[in-house]
């Protein structure tokens, strides 16, 4: 879990006070983790621009733009090709979409280490997790 950093404290508009308040009580979160939320990914999105965040209050995700894909699963799909260029190629990704998944990805592997994690468990642990799951076969 990630440090806290010495408290501060801030003034917001009468609106963004508003609007902070009103999604503190829809997602039952304190103010102060809306905007420390709402901070995190405005930074990210600045220095990964091309990115943006999308996904529940509790799983928020990264996704490159003008695709529909995640950061983890370009990330995934990187690793069947020798090199970014040969990636688009043969895909509908172009060169800078990738660029800024791997650079994300260097910056944020833990992160997305994970989401890859909790996408790819073993159908057993699925049927574990979820009893009520159907399979469908490929055949």
């Amino acid at each position: 879990m990630a440090r806290k950093s010495q408290p501060f404290s801030m003034r917001l508009s009468r609106l963004t006070d508003e609007l902070v308040t009103q999604e503190a009580r829809r997602t039952r979160r304190s103010k102060g983790a809306i905007v420390e939320g709402l901070a995190e990914e405005a930074l990210r999105t600045r220095r990964f621009s091309g990115l943006a965040f999308r996904g529940t209050d509790w799983n928020r995700r990264p996704w490159v733009l003008g695709t529909a894909l995640d950061v983890w699963e370009i990330v995934v799909a990187s690793r069947s090709f020798a090199s970014t260029p040969e990636m688009a190629a043969k895909t509908d990704l172009t060169e800078p979409q990738i660029r800024l998944a791997l650079a994300y990805y260097e910056e944020f592997p833990e992160e997305v280490d994970e989401a890859i994690r909790d996408h790819q468990r073993p159908l057993e642990q699925l049927r574990r997790e979820f009893p009520s799951i159907e399979t469908i076969s490929a055949e």
